[in-house]
């Protein structure tokens, strides 16, 4: 296990940053025009910046970005 250490200001910014990445990975998987192998590749992704986002925001924050299976 890696631990990070981040100053207030730090903890927002990749909050912040994560948050922009989950909305981008929203929208391009509402595509219907994507390949299987690219979308399992996306959500994959997805699911990784989700849990690192989920350890950083409020669970009612978190609750706004969880995708429906």
């Amino acid at each position: 296990m890696i631990g990070l250490m981040l100053k207030k200001q730090e903890a927002e910014e990749f909050e912040y940053m994560l948050r922009r990445e989950l909305e981008e990975l929203l929208l391009d998987l509402m595509d219907d025009r994507l390949d299987g192998q690219i979308r399992q590749a996306m959500e994959a992704r997805y699911t990784i910046i989700y849990k690192l986002y989920k350890r950083l925001a409020p669970p009612k924050e978190a609750l706004k970005y969880l995708r429906n299976p």
